[in-house]
């Protein structure tokens, strides 16, 4: 493992971490406003295709960490367009249209 490595994958931690906050913020509030789901997808695409990128530089640590990133981001990703569902199907029921 190389100082870069430990480097960037302590970095990929603290991303972890921060969007498992998200996460919690969206669950207690049962939905989020000015987060848009595109831009979470976007990085958690990123994330996924950095799996391979570390991996291919024998970059383990950042890899392992990222892994955790990427499927954070997918697990917030889920919560975000599951909670617009749900308060796009809310607004719908009482009658006041697509929010």
């Amino acid at each position: 493992m190389s100082t870069a490595d430990l480097i960037n994958g302590a970095f990929e931690f603290g991303a972890f971490v921060a969007i498992l906050l998200n996460c919690r913020k969206t669950h207690l509030a049962k939905g989020v406003k000015g987060v848009s789901y595109i831009s979470v997808t976007f990085f958690t695409i990123w994330g996924y295709w950095n799996l391979y990128y570390y991996s291919s530089f024998d970059q383990w640590f950042s890899a392992i960490t990222g892994a955790g990133v990427a499927a954070a981001n997918t697990l917030w990703v889920s919560m975000i367009i599951y909670y617009q569902q749900k308060r796009h199907d809310r607004k719908r029921k009482e009658g006041r249209g697509a929010v």
